[in-house]
Parts: C-alpha cells; structure tokens; sequence
C-alpha cells in the first residue's frame, strides 16, 4: 500500500511540475507578445508625432488656433487651394 502511495506522489509531483511550467511558458509568452506589441505602438505613435511635427510645419499650421480660440477664418477658394492643396 506504502508503494502505491508512493507512486502516486511522484506522478502527482510531476502533473504538478509540468503544470506549472506550462503556467509559465503561457506567462512568458504574453510578455513577450505585449514587449512586440508595445514597441510597436511606439514606433507606431512616433512616426505620427514625426509626421504632425513636419505637416504642421509644412502648412503653416498654429497649435494653438483651432474651434476654442475664437478666430473667425474667411477664406476664399484660392487661398484656400494656394495654401492647402498645392504643398
């Protein structure tokens, strides 16, 4: 009877091991998913501050005017065209 317990054990032991090595594969690799992930969001969010950063100097654009400001914007076709649609 000792022998039996014994053997159960030491399957137990081992369905216990290889569980806790699967729980941590399966941990490591959703790290190692959200590192890509969040470097790529990186370079992602980057390139679009980078390119606001040129297009905005491109056009000529204020950061600070917009809806808020109070700054009425009459604009005729032609400027319009000359200072948006020919850069």
């Amino acid at each position: 009877m000792n022998i039996i317990k014994f053997i159960l054990g030491a399957i137990g032991l081992i369905f216990v091991g290889m569980l806790l090595l699967w729980v941590l594969g399966f941990l490591s690799s959703i790290i190692w998913y959200l590192f890509w992930i969040g470097l790529l969001g990186a370079i992602g969010y980057g390139g679009y501050r980078l390119f606001r950063k040129i297009e905005d100097k491109a056009l000529g654009a204020d950061p600070h005017a917009g809806l808020g400001t109070g700054v009425d914007i009459n604009m005729s076709w032609d400027e319009y065209e000359r200072k948006y649609l020919r850069k």
